[in-house]
């Protein structure tokens, strides 16, 4: 019984991530895009998660010289993933932002298997995916600036989980908050120049440590616990239930109804999650 709960344990832990996620990024582009901008949000979103993580004491371990260049490419890849994604909302939706991004994870699990089965994963998430896509005539002409920041938003996640994988092998006391202090590092800066004085807004502050909580601190927690236990063409398929549950939560907190066919690619998508979840 301990080893079946057990298994669950990086399916949980992914689902915990993706709804948080789902929701402090909605909570995010609603409240901070107007007042900081793309570049502004995520300076607060993911400056703010590194300083949380702070209270792990990441000090209390040892690092080597080798596992440090694995975390600050790891770091690099989390900074760039979040800025691109966010300057990709500006222009692009939301769920179609996330579809296009999934290219990265589900590219890495293409490239990482080792077994048949796990090419039927990978097609339907990748055909459910492709159903949420608005590939139908008169559906309307994507903005190419925020479908490139999309692409660019796929190969830092697909760059995220290789690093992180190799990452995982260290306390996530230690890796997770120095990965989020070199995210920090590359995107405050950029923040800085963008929104200026505006940062320093009471209400941008505080709305900011909300957001950095469920956005980064909490999701990237998770998804290292899940990163632990799963190879990382497991991980790059289950993850696609961020989709789904961001559907879900449109639909249970927003009122946005789905047509059949994207029903029919969250259904495709929790397939391939839970059929990679029992091989994994």
């Amino acid at each position: 019984m301990t080893t079946t709960r057990g298994a669950f344990i990086p399916f949980l832990a992914i689902l915990g991530a993706v709804t948080c996620l789902g929701i402090g990024t909605s909570w995010a582009k609603h409240t901070l895009f107007p007042l900081v901008g793309a570049e502004g949000t995520t300076a607060v979103r993911v400056g703010f998660s590194a300083l949380l993580l702070l209270l792990c004491r990441p000090w209390r371990h040892r690092l080597t010289r080798a596992d440090a260049g694995t975390v600050a490419l790891y770091g690099l890849a989390l900074g760039a993933m979040n800025l691109c994604f966010y300057l990709a909302l500006r222009t692009i939706p939301f769920g179609i932002a996330v579809a296009i991004e999934f290219a990265g994870p589900l590219t890495v699990a293409l490239l990482s298997s080792r077994r048949a089965i796990d090419f039927l994963w990978v097609a339907l998430a990748a055909s459910g995916l492709g159903l949420m896509l608005p590939l139908v005539p008169g559906a309307g002409a994507l903005d190419p600036i925020g479908l490139m920041y999309a692409v660019v938003a796929a190969v830092c996640w697909g760059t995220y989980i290789v690093f992180g994988k190799r990452t995982s092998h260290l306390p996530s006391a230690l890796s997770v908050p120095l990965g989020l202090m070199v995210a920090a590092m590359l995107v405050v800066p950029v923040g800085v120049a963008q929104a200026g004085s505006a940062l320093l807004s009471p209400y941008v502050l505080v709305t900011g440590i909300g957001v950095a909580l469920l956005s980064s601190a909490i999701p990237i927690s998770l998804e290292m616990v899940a990163l632990k236990r799963l190879s990382p063409q497991s991980f790059g398929i289950m993850i696609s239930l961020e989709p789904v549950v961001a559907a879900l939560l449109a639909l249970m907190l927003l009122d946005e109804h789905l047509s059949a066919p994207q029903w029919l690619a969250i259904a495709l998508i929790i397939a391939a999650s839970m059929g990679s979840a029992r091989r994994g």
